[in-house]
């Protein structure tokens, strides 16, 4: 049996008529089944958030199919085809004339959890994979969505007040059923979402690219050469890929600039010794130094996190990533023995917090590092593979900007500050727990609480290269001078914050600091 999409934050799932009847020719299921499940189909105005999740993975992508397995009202399918993505979708009750089709990607998305029936559950997940030529997308609805939806029980799940089921998944419960049902392994896409790939070696290009960190500047071209000049393209796609991967690329690495070396009877270390000319040899041959330790680092966070998922053997590696293992390694078995070893220290608590202790990089308390999402890859390695083992649990929690990495504990939080740029001193929307020890992901919304926590220093979250780090910083001297930042316990909560602004006579106007005008004798008071 298939459902269509639910939302969320709605109390929504599949529609109702039979999977099995409708592939092998029989009659559907009446509509008006005991369990309604066309009830649960809604109207979204964006996409779904398996579908959002997987065109930011590149999971998704102009070159594949994607085809929705219970597309609902199939308004993810409209809007992937306006945006120039190949889709197509089928539902028993909003589309069931649609031809069911295999593709690269099937999306199962919020199907499973509207199934009463275990074993019917189950065939609706195989028969999705059965379709999926490269990966299926599976997502259902997390447990702590469960608090907000009233009901009764029924089997394994509730009967809404609709009348309609919802069965409600722990995030290691999900990963576990899927795994169970299809006997592959499965990678935590977000919470309540998966990715189940038919090639092991797609899967590791995805986990190998989480744990790759951004481009760093390099040094630029000092002199004027003609080789150079007149292949600056080509030049410049060897030099970036250099400063990322820590290595020289193949022929087939480059993005359409293979042809063009050919043509101008250039080979890959020609090309190099014209860049080493042209930017300096100490320039060239440290970025390309420090290129490496980077790519080392990253790829032994990488192999150390892909021993929760079944690290693959040296043959089924991408071929990429089987370079860069043998130029920065050596050999497979030595890059698996120092990412072992790295494994093994994060089950250390005490090296854990050491390592936080000795961070260049967030705000350290005595139970926890605080760093922010986008100076995470500067974390020690150790630290990395800390925060990605939350990740293997919880996959990518998208609206968190902050990382809490406890030191007293196995336990990282994923929080969410919306407006952190904006407001001097942003109130905590939500958070995502992970416990690494109980395998449990933890949801809690600040959202409606009249006194949510709220941050000071911003500044030593971020790193150095932030942009709106120079501003942060000139707040919070602002505030020390002022003396508000003293007395710590008492000011972090938006109640207790704003007690001592009034208290002291403060204002703030954006990231400044003003005085409070005071009233004049005899004025109405406000």
């Amino acid at each position: 049996m298939v459902g269509s999409k639910t939302a969320p934050q709605d109390e929504s799932g599949g529609s109702g008529a039979g999977l099995l009847c409708a592939q092998q020719g029989g009659d559907a299921m009446d509509t008006e089944q005991a369990i309604p499940r066309h009830r649960t189909a809604i109207a979204r105005p964006d996409l779904s958030k398996p579908i959002a999740r997987a065109l930011a993975d590149g999971i998704i992508t102009k070159s594949s199919s994607l085809f929705d397995y219970g597309c609902g009202r199939g308004l993810d399918v409209t809007r992937l085809r306006a945006l120039g993505y190949e889709a197509d979708g089928w539902d028993p009750s909003h589309r069931p004339t649609a031809r069911i089709r295999s593709a690269d990607v099937i999306n199962l998305g919020y199907v499973v959890n509207v199934i009463e029936n275990p074993m019917e559950r189950a065939q609706t997940l195989r028969a999705a994979w059965e379709l999926a030529e490269k990966v299926l997308v599976v997502a259902a609805r997390p447990d702590w969505e469960g608090r907000t939806v009233a009901g009764k029980r029924h089997g394994d799940g509730v009967l809404t007040t609709r009348g309609t089921f919802q069965k409600f998944f722990t995030q290691d419960e999900l990963q576990k059923w899927i795994k169970s049902e299809l006997q592959v392994e499965c990678i935590a896409a977000a919470p309540g979402i998966f990715y189940v790939f038919r090639d092991e070696s797609h899967a590791q290009s995805l986990l190998a690219s989480r744990t790759r960190r951004r481009s760093v500047p390099v040094h630029r071209p000092k002199l004027r050469q003609a080789l150079y000049d007149a292949h600056r393209d080509v030049m410049e796609e060897i030099h970036s890929f250099a400063a990322d991967r820590g290595r020289l690329p193949e022929l087939w690495e480059l993005n359409g600039s293979a042809d063009r070396l050919t043509t101008a009877s250039l080979s890959i270390k020609r090309a190099a010794a014209v860049l080493r000319q042209v930017i300096g040899g100490e320039d060239w041959d440290r970025d390309l130094e420090a290129a490496q330790d980077r790519a080392r680092h990253d790829l032994l966070v990488y192999l150390a996190l892909a021993a929760f998922t079944c690290r693959p053997k040296a043959s089924h590696l991408p071929r990429d990533i089987a370079l860069d293992i043998r130029t920065l390694f050596g050999s497979y078995s030595a890059a698996c023995e120092q990412a072992d070893q790295l494994l093994h220290s994060v089950a250390d608590q005490s090296a854990v917090n050491a390592a936080c202790a000795q961070s260049e990089v967030g705000k350290l308390t005595p139970e926890a590092l605080y760093v922010h999402q986008a100076a995470s890859e500067q974390l020690s390695p150790l630290l990395r593979v800390y925060e990605g083992c939350a990740r293997v649990l919880t996959g990518n929690v998208v609206d968190a900007n902050i990382i809490k990495l406890s030191r007293t504990g196995p336990k990282v939080s994923y929080l969410s500050y919306p407006d952190f740029d904006r407001d001097p001193h942003p109130a905590l929307a939500s958070s995502v727990r992970a416990d690494l020890r109980r395998l449990d992901v933890r949801y809690t919304d600040f959202r409606e609480s009249s006194n949510p926590p709220v941050l000071h220093r911003k500044e030593t979250f971020v790193a150095d290269d932030y942009p709106e780090r120079d501003k942060f910083t000139r707040l919070t001297r602002q505030e020390e001078r002022a003396g508000l930042l003293e007395d710590s316990s008492s000011i972090g909560t938006r109640e207790g914050w704003r007690t001592r602004l009034d208290n002291a006579g403060y204002q703030l106007r954006g990231h400044r600091l003003i005085r409070t005008p005071r009233r004049r004798p005899g004025s109405a008071s406000a």
